[in-house]
């Protein structure tokens, strides 16, 4: 009987503490106050160029986020609002600039954000956070050397110059970039990378929130017909922290500027068909469950010997796209996009889509590189991306190629160069990558436009600065 009364005094007492504990649980809502933006000064407006580009509307990536730091030295601006979740802009192929009344429009507020259902992300690396220390990892992810945040970014504010860039231009790059971190964040791994930048505090939904911020502020400013709001260092300033970098080169440590090279797009001469003329070819993965087998066995200098082809080993197991001379291939391997000039008068579009997974070796001339690309036809020139349907549609001018596993994808880049003994401001997104920045803390590759020779390109960037200084903004 005791044994009896004491078994119902636990049960008892167990029942009372459940309640206890039932009752201690609370529920929580977040709650955002979004306050006005302030209104940036009037400015001349500059040629917009229309159409404005049809949208959809995604959902905003919402990774843990990590503590942000205020910027060093500067006053604490208002908080500024984050915007919806932003349309998303389909490119169109070319638009006409149209010119606009120089007339001043009062700048409207951002609107205020609605709370948006978060998209779940995979966790994130295991990648040092609030440290000076950070792992530089290569194109394998094996590390390589320890790179100091602290020596290589500081927090600051931009010159008081206006800041250059195609507002229309921008708006597609930013817009497709944003559409990746949306159609891929199940399927790339490196999507979740903060890399370096994220032992300053910089996460993955910082990078988010700056890509819909400035998407929505470009598309109030085009439709309005106003000063582009992006182009005023006062409004950059208020609404963005402003990350100084100084390159990072343990090989060369006495250069703080970042070494800026330039890529292009360059027109070939080619045929449908093998000439004696045009007798390399441009070859596209035929879709199947031999595919990796073909792509992996197989070197560039393979590939030149015709396995491809009627008498070769391979035959048909690939499909020729076009045929170049081996100055035309060696352009399209190097610079990932070509437009080809075919025999019959007409043009189009070649990117890359998939290669052997041979890495590029530093330093090795080009022609004796074993990596091998597989093309795809494209409308536009494509950027970074696993796949050719999900690549970045990029614009000269507006694009950089930098080291995607250590800086990020989608980080916006502002250039300080000098002219006349002023600063002179450019802005673009990096969306792009190669095998030249994989590690690179030192260098972008600026996309300068398309060209029909080498000699129209080296014209064109013999005005453009070898050297520049570089900030990286991050939406507060």
């Amino acid at each position: 009987m005791i044994k009896s009364i004491t078994a119902f005094q636990l049960l008892h007492v167990k029942y009372f503490k459940l309640l206890v504990g039932i009752g201690s649980i609370s529920l929580t809502a977040c709650t955002h106050t979004i306050p006005t933006a302030s209104k940036p000064p009037a400015q001349t407006p500059s040629p917009i160029v229309t159409p404005i580009p049809t949208v959809t509307i995604s959902p905003v990536i919402t990774p843990t986020p990590a503590v942000s730091p205020s910027p060093i030295g500067t006053k604490s601006a208002p908080a500024s609002p984050i915007p919806t979740p932003f349309p998303i802009v389909t490119p169109t192929p070319k638009v006409s600039p149209s010119p606009i009344k120089t007339k001043s429009v009062p700048a409207s507020p951002v609107p205020t954000a609605s709370i948006i259902p978060p998209v779940a992300m995979p966790p994130t690396p295991n990648i040092p956070a609030q440290s000076g220390d950070y792992q530089v990892i290569d194109e394998l992810k094996q590390p390589q050397f320890i790179a100091q945040s602290q020596q290589m970014f500081k927090f600051t504010n931009l010159p008081n110059t206006k800041v250059n860039f195609n507002p229309s231009d921008l708006l597609v790059v930013l817009a497709s970039t944003r559409k990746y971190f949306i159609s891929r964040v199940d399927k790339d791994p490196d999507l979740q990378r903060e890399g370096i930048l994220g032992t300053k505090g910089v996460t993955v939904t910082d990078v988010i929130k700056t890509l819909d911020f400035m998407m929505l502020s470009l598309q109030q400013d085009i439709k309005a017909r106003r000063p582009i709001r992006l182009q005023d260092p006062k409004f950059l300033n208020t609404h963005f922290r402003t990350i100084a970098w100084q390159a990072f080169n343990p090989k060369i440590t006495d250069e703080k500027r970042l070494r800026l090279t330039k890529y292009a797009v360059f027109t070939h001469p080619g045929s449908r068909t093998p000439t004696p003329e045009f007798n390399l070819g441009l070859y596209a993965l035929k879709p199947g469950d031999d595919v990796d087998r073909v792509r992996l066995k197989y070197t560039k200098q393979d590939v030149l010997n015709n396995i491809y082809e009627p008498n070769g080993t391979e035959f048909g197991a690939a499909e020729p796209l076009a045929y170049l001379d081996r100055s035309g291939l060696e352009s399209a391997l190097m610079q990932g996009t070509v437009l080809i000039k075919f025999t019959d008068g007409k043009s189009a579009f070649f990117n890359v889509d998939r290669n052997n997974n041979i890495p590029y070796v530093k330093g090795l001339d080009p022609t004796e590189q074993k990596r091998y690309w597989y093309f795809k036809p494209v409308n536009a020139i494509k950027g970074y991306g696993q796949t050719i349907g999900s690549k970045i549609s990029l614009k000269p001018g507006v694009t950089f190629a930098g080291d995607i596993l250590n800086i990020g994808l989608g980080k916006i880049v502002v250039t300080e160069s000098s002219v006349a003994g002023k600063p002179a401001l450019r802005m673009g997104i990096i969306a792009d990558t190669g095998g030249a920045f994989l590690p690179n803390l030192h260098q972008l590759d600026f996309l300068a436009g398309v060209f029909d020779s080498k000699e129209d390109f080296a014209a064109y960037t013999s005005k453009l600065p070898e050297y520049t200084k570089a900030y990286i903004l991050v939406k507060k």
